[in-house]
């Protein structure tokens, strides 16, 4: 999905030498993709120095730059930047010890520094591990932003202390910054900043830029002729322009389609036979119907947009969002988008497989008190398609009783993904101002109505409502408006208050599921799941152990009132007698 009118434009210079060593085994690459791929992704930049007390160095920077560059743009397009380089690179580091170990008898064989760029939107991602350098020039002033990674003896030697390669876990520095136009990043190797001074890099820059290739050669030039003892290799990286927020440009993408008309049965759409319309509501029409031109008698489920919306950016985005997110995951408990890749489109709708079934909200109308065996297996179903997405680094933000679809063989399926946040896209400047989208308050974590960003551990929160919901029939702090939300005071209601039946392993776990505030629920899904299998004594310990007014609020102040009574009882009795 683009975001803005304008791209992320960079020029790029390059520039490598062996210097007075036999061979170069220093290594550079870079990626500037101009298709989608630049919005998604970004543009990479990295450099590379093979440890020269590593027997294959100069291996070790190659695989590292080519593999890096290649694997970062294969991760999928949900992941955010850090989650998808620090995957890549632990992979690359723990193959490059192996086969280190393998190759050279356990002599870190495979080692080398790393120094990458990933500039995403408006914002530089920074990975970098060993003595290569990123420096920086914003308005002419020169700065190191990398940190090397060298350890100081009393014989006054340096030793490298990081580098990707020397052992199966890679600790590697990431931040970020915010870019502006102009700046220019430049990354060496120590061939390059052991024997040039700051002074002398940024004096070199600020005469010869735009010039980047030309800087990047005479830098390299000017340390072989300072007396550099080791191979010298350069990249300078010039933002030419960054992504600027063209709103007439973004809506008429996002408008290319027209909205649907109101259907009816028997009309054909692209192929679809519409057969009936299965719900409307204010913001969109769902039909099933019939592809025509598919299998005999495959029924699909069409959503077309609100013609209340058609003048509303954010709102298209959000509908186009819903298939972008159903067409990266794959779960027998996600809904499944049907593919139209080979059929063109004359409208804006979405089209998704078709579950013959019901709602879990009407399935506990139908059974208001199932057994903890069968909501076990429900929560479980659930959390398998939440993992899913989690995994593609997908918060789903509004998952409820009426969103989980159960088929014929009681299969669940989660569905609607229109308020799901995209670790990879939230990067990405936009046009449009999107506020913390949440779904039915009562089923949404507190944090979102404090104004804090969502995690998979606010999903967890809402599987827990959902579980606490199907045993109880009540809700564990309940019924909640989003007005009421940014005020209330989230206690806990035990489940056993409403159903004595439920075990108090159980009702641990749900409270520690539902709890307000997110560090202290569970931390995956797998691990709620666990605890509704079987007693976690740690979990009931830690229960009991707290004050009765924390662990039943509403126990302690109905015991308080029952006390403060018979006092008032005693004390009028003694008066009376007196």
């Amino acid at each position: 999905m683009s975001s803005l009118g304008k791209a992320l434009k960079v020029s790029l210079g390059q520039h490598s030498i062996a210097g007075i060593k036999p061979q170069n085994e220093d290594f550079y690459g870079a990626s500037l993709p101009t298709d989608s791929t630049l919005d998604s992704k970004g543009i990479c930049i990295a450099i590379a120095d093979g440890v020269s007390a590593s027997e294959g160095g100069k291996d070790a920077s190659q695989i590292a730059v080519r593999q890096f560059l290649d694997d970062y743009y294969s991760t999928p397009d949900s992941w955010s930047t850090k989650h998808a380089a620090t995957k890549v690179l632990g992979a690359l580091n723990l193959w490059l010890y192996n086969q280190g170990q393998k190759l050279y008898a356990g002599n870190c064989g495979l080692a080398t520094t790393f120094s990458a760029i990933v500039l995403k939107s408006m914002t530089a991602h920074l990975f970098h591990v060993g003595d290569s350098r990123i420096y920086l020039l914003r308005e002419g002033l020169l700065e190191c932003i990398t940190r090397d990674h060298r350890v100081h003896f009393g014989d006054k030697r340096d030793y490298l202390a990081r580098a990707m390669g020397i052992d199966a876990r890679l600790d590697i520095d990431y931040h970020t910054l915010d870019l502006q136009a102009g700046d220019c990043f430049i990354l060496t190797t120590d061939g390059v900043h052991d024997v040039l001074r700051n002074e002398e890099v940024e004096q070199t820059l600020n005469t010869l830029l735009p010039e980047v290739q030309q800087c990047a050669e005479i830098l390299v030039e000017h340390a072989l002729k300072r007396g550099s003892q080791d191979n010298i290799t350069c990249q300078v990286v010039l933002v030419d322009s960054l992504p600027q927020a063209d709103k007439g440009e973004f809506f008429e993408q996002l408008a290319r389609l027209p909205f649907p008309p109101d259907l009816k049965a028997g009309q054909v759409l692209d192929g679809y036979r519409i057969l009936r319309e299965l719900n409307a509501t204010s913001r969109s029409q769902v039909y099933l119907a019939e592809d025509t031109l598919g299998l005999p008698d495959k029924k699909v489920v069409i959503k077309t947009p609100s013609q209340n919306y058609n003048d509303d950016p954010l709102y298209i985005e959000q509908f186009l969002l819903e298939e972008w997110v159903a067409k990266r995951l794959n779960s027998p408990h996600l809904i499944k988008v049907c593919d139209r890749a080979a059929r063109p489109r004359t409208f804006l709708y979405s089209v998704v497989e078709y579950i013959e079934g019901q709602t879990l909200r009407q399935w506990m109308r139908d059974n208001p008190s199932p057994a903890v065996e069968r909501v076990r297996a429900t929560v479980d179903q659930i959390a398998r398609g939440l993992r899913a997405m989690h995994r593609m680094e997908m918060i789903h933000q509004d998952l409820k009783p009426d969103n989980i679809l159960i088929d014929r063989n009681n299969t669940l399926k989660i569905i609607d993904f229109g308020s799901t946040r995209i670790a990879g896209l939230a990067e990405t400047q936009t046009v449009l101002e999107h506020n913390h989208i949440v779904g039915t308050a009562s089923y949404s974590a507190p944090e979102y109505f404090r104004g804090e960003q969502g995690t998979n551990r606010s999903d967890i929160f809402s599987l827990g409502v959902i579980a606490y919901e199907m045993l109880t029939g009540k809700l564990p702090y309940g019924d909640i408006t989003p007005e009421q939300a940014q005020r209330k005071k989230f206690t806990y209601t035990p489940a056993r208050l409403h159903n004595p039946d439920i075990p108090e392993w159980v009702d641990a776990a749900l409270e520690k599921a539902t709890h307000p505030h997110p560090g202290r629920r569970y931390e995956v899904e797998s691990e709620f799941v666990a605890d509704l299998t079987r007693p976690n004594q740690s979990l009931l310990n830690e229960k009991r152990n707290r004050p009765l007014l924390e662990r039943n609020p509403l126990g302690f102040w109905k015991g308080l009132s029952i006390i403060q009574l018979a006092v008032i009882l005693i004390l009028i009795y003694l008066l009376m007698t007196g």
